[in-house]
């Protein structure tokens, strides 16, 4: 199976919800929510491409590097590659309804967990979309990270229980959701956290055993209150440009970010990652890991779990020859000094 042809199916599968554009960047799709745009005029989207493409890569020839190691240790986890799969839901609602809610999130779990990464789950109303993750992350031995909206308490303790039980080692909440236009319409708003109510959640999910992601992460301030609530790990993200308006590229806030909590905290960054050197721009601007989101969604629709698998090989090749070509034996050498900030 190749990318060309999973892209074709998706195209085909996901008309009306996404165009599957060879340039991914927001700007034909803007204002499109429910579907797979930003909201609004689609800036923060487009922000996202544009801030890593000016974030531009020296090549570097005269070194040693051939064979380079892109695995990653991560919150207890051995990842062949920096890389999760972004928690996304809803695919009769945002991406055609073409394959089941169950379908969609097996094909990210399995094939995530067969390239040797991490796919994540989404939650959402109806209950079918966190129903089918929690029972993908099951079947699938706990390989998988449950992600919960921040809910009002009641339904947030009995989803936490829930995401326990599927036996993974991992429970994110994706606070950036708060102000999610689809739950809005639904009748089920979700609301921001204070400092004492994200310190009680990270204690209660402890004492599960578990360790916790913060997702949504956009300022310095944010993140030192995240480290300072216990959470095992921020994941910089405006939720790929859904949620807010105007707001910047994440690429634009990490390095401030990373300069803040850089080993306090994992940092793990999404939104607006497409290849392989986006990977290496990111991993060099201070993130440990990154989240795809909406690649894997078209790669999911595009040819279930084999095309999950194609699209992270995919990755894994551009990643290797990026590394290759800027003289990174690891991750660890990647840094500042292999970008050329256009200004």
């Amino acid at each position: 199976m190749e990318m060309k042809d999973i892209r074709s199916l998706a195209k085909e599968r996901m008309k009306g919800f996404c165009r599957v554009c060879s340039i991914c960047d927001g700007k034909v799709c803007a204002g499109e929510t429910p579907g797979m745009g930003g909201c609004g005029t689609g800036s923060t989207f487009h922000n996202n491409i544009s801030a890593l493409k000016n974030c531009r890569v020296n090549m570097r020839l005269i070194h040693d590097v051939k064979t380079p190691n892109t695995a990653c240790s991560i919150l207890g986890l051995e990842l062949s590659l920096p890389v999760f799969a972004a928690p996304i839901g809803g695919v009769s609602f945002n991406m055609g309804g073409a394959i089941t809610e169950e379908q969609y999130i097996n094909a990210i779990i399995n094939g995530c967990k067969s390239s040797g990464i991490m796919g994540c789950t989404g939650d959402g109303v109806p209950p079918f979309i966190y129903e089918s993750g929690f029972k993908a992350i099951t079947a699938a031995s706990g390989h998988g990270i449950p992600f919960i909206k921040p809910w009002d308490s009641a339904e947030l303790d009995e989803k936490l229980q829930k995401a326990c039980d599927t036996n993974s080692s991992i429970i994110g909440m994706d606070i950036d959701a708060a102000g999610l236009i689809t739950l809005a319409k639904m009748g089920r708003p979700v609301s921001p956290k204070s400092p004492k109510e994200l310190a009680l959640l990270v204690e209660k999910i402890h004492k599960m055993g578990k360790k916790f992601i913060l997702k949504g992460i956009m300022t310095e301030e944010d993140a030192m209150a995240a480290a300072e609530a216990g959470c095992d790990a921020i994941v910089v993200s405006n939720h790929g440009g859904r949620v807010l308006d105007h707001a910047p590229g994440t690429a634009e806030v990490l390095p401030a970010i990373a300069a803040k909590v850089k080993n306090k905290i994992s940092i793990i960054v999404d939104s607006g990652i497409r290849d392989g050197i986006d990977i290496l721009k990111m991993i060099a601007l201070g993130a440990d890991a990154v989240m795809i989101g909406r690649p894997y969604s078209i790669a999911a629709l595009g040819g279930e779990e084999e095309a999950v698998h194609t699209y992270t090989e995919t990755l894994r090749g551009q990643l290797t020859q990026a590394m290759v070509l800027t003289g990174c034996a690891s991750l660890k050498d990647i840094n500042m000094s292999v970008l050329n900030i256009a200004k």
